[in-house]
């Protein structure tokens, strides 16, 4: 469809006439909001940010569902592109579904296959258990990975599924990345890095607090995991007008400017070899990616070879809190 400055329909074709319910224009114009009175559409339109698409019933068939995308263009005018993605939607849920089912059905044999594993690894003054001792630790040590991927593919359906953000609550973040910074030194064990954190005092974040921790621990852990031995990793957390940013900046190996695009893909590796070797499960950056995406926020990745990395979550107006006097009292006292 072709919209004038006044949202009025100059030109739409037979597909959206079919989808939208909108007639074939004439000599009269009609606004299009005589026809979509989607509230989630409405308020889009109101805010004007158009960088993303949108996901509608289409108004003749609520069972429809339409991906639609607004295009300025001229002056004050808009290209309105709408395709039907009922079919995709049904093939997601169904993708969606299986990998919950197949999840929870994992969790309990695997569960119990890694117990027999550590009693038997546990076992002292068996001769025949002893010879069998680094193939069992081997066993072991899968059988923890199987157990972490299952862990987050459950956490990825959760996220995927639930579409409302439940337990909001105005963050700390600096006492979040106090405990993710002394975690992350216990994970870098022997490997001497630099774990810094700045932490612009008095600006908190209204979010779900496990689901945030969770997203900026991947992304400190993965820069622990790439960073190598002596080199230096900064969580930085402060406000630039309205909005909040949290960065994770390495001096590590660096990522090629071609992997960028696909790195929140589930099991998108850079590196497979080094990735598993180090632990990874190759869903960190995926859940990352969920868990900002159902926070209104977006994710920035700036790499290069051999220098480093920056991972960048970039937190809108809504999101930000300033800390109120008591809240930063409570901070103090905590020693953070």
């Amino acid at each position: 469809m072709v919209l004038d400055e006044e949202w009025m329909v100059e030109w739409s074709n037979a597909m959206a006439r079919e989808f939208l319910g909108i007639p074939k224009p004439k000599d009269q114009l009609h606004s299009l909001f005589e026809y979509i009175d989607d509230r989630v559409f409405l308020d889009y339109v109101r805010k004007g940010e158009f960088s993303r698409p949108l996901q509608i019933p289409a108004p003749v068939d609520y069972s429809i569902s339409l991906e639609v995308r607004v295009v300025p263009y001229g002056k004050g005018k808009h290209l309105i592109q709408a395709r039907d993605i009922t079919r995709l939607n049904q093939l997601e849920n169904v993708r969606r579904d299986f990998v919950a089912n197949v999840s929870h059905e994992l969790r309990t044999p695997l569960t119990v296959v890694h117990g027999y594993i550590e009693t038997m690894i546990d076992a002292d003054g068996d001769e025949e258990l002893d010879q069998w001792k680094p193939i069992l630790g081997q066993m072991q040590e899968q059988s923890m990975r199987l157990q972490r991927i299952v862990a987050d593919l459950l956490t990825l359906s959760r996220l995927e599924t639930h579409e409302r953000v439940e337990g909001l609550e105005v963050i700390d973040v600096g006492d979040v990345l106090d405990r993710i910074a002394d975690s992350a030194r216990s994970l870098s064990a022997g490997s001497k890095h630099d774990i810094r954190v700045e932490c612009e005092s008095g600006i908190g974040l209204w979010g779900n607090p496990s689901e945030i921790e969770s997203a900026f621990s991947n992304l400190v852990f993965n820069a622990v995991r790439y960073t190598p031995d002596g080199g230096q990793i900064v969580l930085k957390w402060w406000r630039r007008g309205d909005e909040s940013y949290f960065a994770v900046t390495d001096t590590g190996v660096g990522i090629e400017a071609q992997h960028i695009p696909r790195l929140t893909e589930r099991f998108y590796r850079v590196d497979v070899g080094r990735s598993r070797e180090e632990g990874g499960t190759g869903l960190g950056l995926a859940i990352v990616k969920h868990v900002l995406i159902r926070h209104n926020a977006r994710l920035k990745i700036d790499s290069q070879p051999g220098v480093g990395s920056s991972f960048t979550c970039c937190f809108p107006a809504d999101r930000t809190r300033t800390l109120s006097v008591a809240e930063l009292g409570d901070r103090s006292a905590s020693g953070a």
